[in-house]
């Protein structure tokens, strides 16, 4: 008989614990004064940037893990530095969604849903190559960023849009220097190609 007892208090504390303390949609209110429609519209577009910075932070990682060839060690400290920043910007986007009242996503497949940005395939591409995509991510992140500023002014959310900038310098500062390593001037380039056929081509 305690042996029965002892599994159902088990199955009802189970049962409890896995109910939620809140929908994810829920809004919970925030302590700097702004409205519910600024918290709502504001955090459900910083919840896009989080899903991208999700799928950048691991798609530099991948660069990382598998760049090849005499710049190797450079390359591999250059996207280490990238992946460490999109990490702390990831984090900061998700606290900043909290302060607005809201819940950030947190499963993969929302991420995979929600991001702008694209994601390489699971194959070993050349560097150049992925590279390349990297930029054209970045760019994406640019575009997209200036956006959230437009809406946090409209909104009178100053400071996500001072945070928001200050992440959009940076992805621009990204997008600046991997448009160096792809520059026809670089080692492999150099020593394998003419400077008039990189120009062309």
């Amino acid at each position: 008989m305690t042996e029965w007892y002892d599994f159902l208090v088990a199955q009802h504390l189970r049962m409890n614990l896995m109910k939620p303390l809140r929908k994810k949609s829920a809004y919970e209110g925030n302590p700097v004064g702004l409205s519910k429609k600024a918290c709502v519209e504001i955090s459900e577009n910083l919840d896009r940037h989080l899903a991208s910075y999700v799928v950048m932070y691991m798609q530099y990682h991948k660069y990382h893990w598998l760049v090849e060839g005499p710049q190797f060690r450079d390359l591999h400290l250059f996207l280490q530095s990238h992946y460490e920043e999109v990490n702390l910007d990831m984090d900061a986007i998700a606290e900043r969604i909290t302060l607005l009242g809201r819940t950030p996503s947190t499963r993969l497949d929302t991420f995979q849903k929600k991001s702008y940005v694209d994601q390489e395939s699971e194959d070993v591409m050349r560097i150049r190559d992925s590279l390349k995509f990297a930029m054209e991510n970045e760019t994406k992140i640019c575009k997209q960023m200036r956006k959230t500023v437009k809406l946090c002014i409209e909104h009178d959310d100053f400071g996500t849009k001072q945070m928001i900038e200050g992440m959009l310098f940076k992805a621009e500062d990204r997008a600046h220097h991997l448009e160096h390593f792809l520059g026809e001037d670089s080692l492999v380039i150099g020593m394998i190609h003419e400077p008039s056929s990189v120009k062309e081509n």
